[in-house]
């Protein structure tokens, strides 16, 4: 909102243009004196009012200003304040941060040792468990293969000492019935020749 001295002011400014210019002159004019002193005298006296309230208005800018740096000033304060704190609560969190890594790192390295340990020992116990058995399948195969040998063996002197005791049995039993036999065989050679059987 524009003060009352520079309305007058605006107004002089539209009267002056307003105004015809003196005959032959481009800088002169024709004013009328009464309504110029008219709006001159309302200047004068509109202009220590005016002063004294832009003298109040500087005043109390001033007062705004001081107050307004003081609130300022107290905010940085208590921001400082604060400020200090956290970067306190800060350092108290980063060392703990770096004491929890260190402790982490430690058991992780404790950790991957117990497990490379507990792998090597692992690898250690299988490969001789894997030797062991692996020595005894060995002897395990020498004992069968030898045992099949005598058995193949002692099978072929079984199958041989077979044989010839049934050769023995089988002479033994046809000098039992050599009798039988040529009884058997007499009858039949005597109806041959008389002719009642034939032969084929």
């Amino acid at each position: 909102m524009s003060s009352r001295i520079e309305q007058l002011i605006d107004e002089i400014e539209e009267y002056i243009e307003s105004c015809k210019p003196k005959f032959m002159s481009n800088t002169e004019i024709i004013v009328n004196k009464d309504e110029i002193d008219e709006l001159l005298r309302e200047l004068r006296m509109k202009t220590p009012d005016e002063i004294k309230r832009y003298q109040k208005i500087i005043s109390n800018k001033e007062a705004i200003l001081n107050d307004a740096r003081a609130k300022a000033e107290a905010l940085i304060n208590e921001a400082t304040v604060h400020t200090n704190e956290l970067i306190n609560e800060h350092e108290i969190m980063q060392q703990a941060y770096a004491q929890a890594n260190e402790v982490v790192s430690m058991a992780s390295k404790q950790a991957q040792e117990i497990l490379d340990n507990a792998t090597i020992e692992a690898n250690n116990v299988r490969s001789a468990a894997m030797q062991y058995m692996d020595d005894m399948l060995a002897h395990l195969e020498n004992i069968i293969v030898s045992s099949s040998q005598a058995a193949s063996s002692n099978y072929e002197n079984l199958i041989g000492s077979l044989n010839q005791y049934r050769d023995i049995i089988q002479s033994n039993r046809n000098e039992l019935h050599p009798v039988e036999e040529d009884l058997e065989e007499a009858p039949v050679k005597e109806q041959e020749e008389a002719g009642d059987i034939d032969v084929i």
